[in-house]
């Protein structure tokens, strides 16, 4: 049975880094594309960054040139490094991945960027 777990949130000071990892664990055959999004309270899911199976990557005006997502395909791991984190990037942040040709999401993990 597939699972994604996330890790790597918590609570960081305006300018602040956080790096976000999120490893999935079971019966896997094939992983496609992996990405994050976030959902802050009030607010719709949104994605932050995506990357496919080839590398190809792709992120949202409000955290590109800040925000880095890439892949160990041999730990079955995505990242997302984040830099200059700014209090609009508080959220609840998921995992979401294409595995045995079907999607699967993480259970999320909060980032809080407040002074």
């Amino acid at each position: 049975q597939v699972q994604l777990v996330e890790s790597g949130g918590g609570l960081v000071q305006p300018g602040g880094s956080l790096r976000l990892s999120c490893a999935a664990s079971g019966s896997i055959f094939s992983i496609n594309a992996m990405g994050w999004y976030r959902q802050a309270p009030g607010k719709q899911r949104e994605l932050v960054a995506g990357i496919t199976s080839y590398g190809s990557t792709n992120y949202a005006d409000s955290v590109k040139g800040r925000f880095t997502v890439s892949r160990d395909n041999a730990k079955n791991t995505v990242y997302l490094q984040m830099n200059s984190l700014k209090p609009e990037d508080t959220a609840v942040y998921y995992c979401k991945a294409g595995i045995n040709w079907r999607e699967y999401w993480g259970q999320g993990t909060q980032v809080t960027v407040s002074s």
